[in-house]
């Protein structure tokens, strides 16, 4: 796989990651939003093909045995994530950069993958109450999902670190203004 610069924002569920990825696609032309594939189930207001690839699960499986994937993760049980090579190839070909937005594994995965070109940035919710505000405000989740993306928020803040640069996401304009400010020294 022939590569080229990647960007990744990464954080947990509800830190704002997917706001301010579109945001900043806004902001920059040459980024181009790398559609992720999942095993789970579509969301009102969600478009297939648009903001995930919604697949079965036997489809997925069926595409990690054959190597399509650059990264993917089994998120929450039953319930599969991950960039397939062929969106990220797509977006090289038109001599663009994809932006993913992504779980924080899966984000770490791709760094290893590509150490020279791959850029993130951790998406900090602030704190986890700022956090369970956000997921109760978005009224989604089922208590047990809720409770499970709080102990699985929890363990991801403690990967931040891990990543080339962190935003706190306590007011969304200003994160917005330091992940571009990122994202212009590495354009």
């Amino acid at each position: 796989m022939e590569t080229g610069r990647i960007l990744i924002l990464a954080g947990p569920s509800g830190s704002g990651k997917t706001t301010v990825t579109h945001l900043l696609m806004g902001l920059h032309k040459e980024l181009v939003f790398s559609v992720s594939a999942t095993t789970r189930s579509i969301r009102p207001n969600e478009v297939d093909g648009k903001d995930y690839y919604f697949i079965n699960q036997e489809v997925f499986k069926n595409k990690i045995a054959a190597d399509e994937f650059v990264e993917f993760e089994e998120v929450y049980a039953g319930m599969f994530y991950g960039t397939l090579k062929v969106e990220i190839e797509r977006i090289w070909a038109n001599n663009q950069i994809p932006i993913l937005d992504i779980d924080v594994l899966g984000a770490l995965n791709i760094k290893k993958k590509f150490p020279e070109t791959a850029v993130t940035i951790f998406i900090h919710p602030v704190s986890i109450e700022n956090l369970h505000s956000r997921l109760t405000k978005r009224a989604t989740e089922t208590p047990e999902s809720f409770a499970f993306r709080i102990k699985r928020a929890e363990e991801e803040l403690t990967l931040a670190p891990q990543f080339d640069h962190i935003v706190y996401n306590r007011i969304l304009e200003t994160a917005v203004e330091d992940a571009d400010s990122i994202i212009k020294k590495y354009l």
